[in-house]
Parts: structure tokens; C-alpha cells; sequence
């Protein structure tokens, strides 16, 4: 059974879960706040299977232990309880935690060889696609005095952004092209840049007006975006991960991405008069229409392949 020399959990305090939170502070130190939070939100699931083990101390892990973890996740990913790219997130945090702790890879796993490969056309529905999904999250940023995390995560929502264009989205322009042509210009924050002319707009309704308008007031006088003035990007970012995974908790919503695939397919439906394949498992609209309306997604969500939206849509 692993290593037993040394002191509990290899010095890293008594309890496993202590032990692992300790081991990503060593490992990335006082920043990367939301990728801690999130090694240490999965961690605490192999703390709990340990426990059902009656292991209590990290130098008790083994191979055999590991690989009996992965073989009860391959499990509820063939039984559809879980996804398989959870599933790898959740052995790659153990590598990272156990590696750390060990300060050796000889435990480490092939998450890709012990549960699967990851399959990129969703089949799952966004838990945002219905809005009242979000009343509860939205009350406690507020509740919190978290007005700036709250907007973004509209933003997101409501115009299909991803979190980096929603935080460099020039807010008072956006409002002023949204009230003259109805639509807005993405160009800020966008993955991979865009090539020249590469025009990217996104319709707006009076509903996301509306939060354009939150948005331009909570706006820093001075900047073109939306970070506050006193953070860099990344830690704004760490900052509001970090707000809106303590928000959604208690929830089914998966990041921010969760609204970005909700608004493609409420989209899908405005453009094609059907809901998306993912709701419905299967494709109800004519073969021409999907194809034309994932051409438009593509356009509005930044990608260059309509291959990339079934992530979004299913297929």
C-alpha cells in the first residue's frame, strides 16, 4: 500500500482533504485562485471514496487503489451518470494532488486509457436554456455585493460570450451600436484574435439591451471593458470563477460555458423554428435549414468550423 514512510499524508497535515488543499498551495502558491478551487472541488470527491475505503491517509494510496477509482467512474460514465470529460477532470486532479503530495509521478494515471475518450458533440442540455435557472445564482452575487460578476454572467448568457470578450466587451460602445443597428461588434477577448474584416455581430433584443445598459453604467469611467480598475484580467478572472462556482453550488450549471451553449440553442430555435438536437435527440429541422442556422451560430459564437457547434447544439 504506497508509501508509509514519513509523517500522515506526507507531511501535509492530518486530514486528507487539508492535505490536498495544502499540496495545490505548494504547488501554484497564493494565485490561481479558480484553478485551486477547482482541483480542490474534485479532490474532495476521491477524499470521500478514501474514506468509503477506510483510508485515511494519503500514504496508503496505491495503484490498485487508483485504478479501482477509475474503474467506479468508467461506470457511471457507461451508465450515463456522468460525463467522461468530468471523469477525466476528476483523475487529473488526483495526478496533480498525488504527484504534489509525493513529489513523484509514479502513481500517475492515463485518464484518457482508464475512462475514455472525451466526445465533443454535447449531450447534455445547457441548464441555463431556461433563464429562471439563473434568479437564484444571480440573487446571491448580488446578495454578495458581486454586481460586476452578475452582469458577466448576463453578458455571457444573453449575447453567447465567452467570459474573456463578456470582460473586455467596451460596454458604452456596445450600447450605442445595439441602439443604432440593433446588433453588436465582438472584437475584444476573442479566441485566437480575428482576421482582418473578420466582423463578428450578435443580434441584440430588448431584453439584452437592457443589460447592455447595466452593463455601460457599472462600466470603469476611463476603460474600454469591463475589469475592474484595480485587478489584471487574470485576476479578475480567478476572482469571478471563483464567485460564480460559490454561487452555483448547489446547481446543475457548468461554468460559464453552461450559458454560452444555452444561448446557441435558444438561437437554434429562433433560427430554425426547432429546439436543438441535444433537447430533442435528434435533428427535427430540414438538413439545409440546421446547416444554414449552425453557419449563423458559428459566425455569432466566434468559430471557424460549424464542426466546433454540435459542442454547443449536439448533433
Amino acid at each position: 500500500m504506497g508509501k508509509i514512510g514519513g509523517t500522515r499524508n506526507y507531511g501535509y497535515g492530518k486530514q486528507l482533504a487539508w492535505a490536498g488543499k495544502s499540496a495545490l498551495k505548494d504547488r501554484y502558491g497564493e494565485g490561481h485562485y479558480s484553478t485551486r478551487a477547482t482541483h480542490e472541488e474534485r479532490w474532495q470527491q476521491f477524499v470521500h471514496y478514501l474514506k468509503s475505503e477506510g483510508i485515511n491517509d494519503a500514504r496508503k494510496i496505491d495503484k490498485a487503489l487508483l485504478n479501482q477509482y477509475a474503474e467506479q467512474l468508467k461506470t457511471e460514465v457507461n451508465s450515463q451518470a456522468m460525463s467522461v470529460s468530468y471523469a477525466q477532470n476528476l483523475l487529473s486532479t488526483v495526478n496533480v494532488i498525488v504527484e504534489t503530495l509525493r513529489k513523484d509521478e509514479v502513481l500517475h494515471l492515463s485518464p484518457v486509457d482508464l475512462v475514455g475518450v472525451r466526445s465533443h458533440v454535447r449531450s447534455t442540455v445547457p441548464a441555463t436554456l431556461n433563464r429562471q435557472a439563473l434568479n437564484t445564482p444571480l440573487d446571491l452575487l448580488l446578495k454578495n455585493g458581486q454586481e460586476r460578476t452578475a452582469i458577466l454572467v448576463q453578458l455571457t448568457r444573453s449575447l453567447g460570450l465567452r467570459f474573456k470578450e463578456a470582460s473586455m466587451l467596451d460596454a458604452r460602445k456596445a450600447l450605442r451600436q445595439a441602439n443604432r443597428l440593433g446588433r453588436v461588434n465582438i472584437t475584444q477577448g476573442t479566441k485566437g484574435g480575428r482576421g482582418k474584416g473578420a466582423d463578428r455581430w450578435v443580434p441584440v433584443n430588448k431584453e439584452n439591451l437592457a443589460i447592455l445598459k447595466q452593463a455601460a453604467l457599472r462600466q470603469p469611467k476611463y476603460q474600454k471593458n469591463l475589469i475592474p480598475e484595480d485587478k489584471t484580467y487574470v485576476q479578475w478572472r480567478d476572482q469571478a470563477y471563483y464567485q460564480w462556482r460559490t454561487a452555483t453550488k448547489d446547481t446543475d450549471i457548468q461554468g460559464f460555458h453552461d450559458m454560452r451553449a444555452a444561448y446557441a440553442c435558444e438561437r437554434y430555435q429562433q433560427l430554425t423554428g426547432y429546439p436543438a438536437p441535444v433537447i430533442t435527440q435528434g435533428r427535427r429541422a430540414d438538413k439545409a435549414v440546421d446547416r444554414q442556422a449552425r453557419a449563423i451560430l458559428s459566425q455569432e459564437l466566434g468559430h471557424g468550423r460549424l464542426d466546433v457547434i454540435a459542442a454547443y447544439l449536439g448533433t
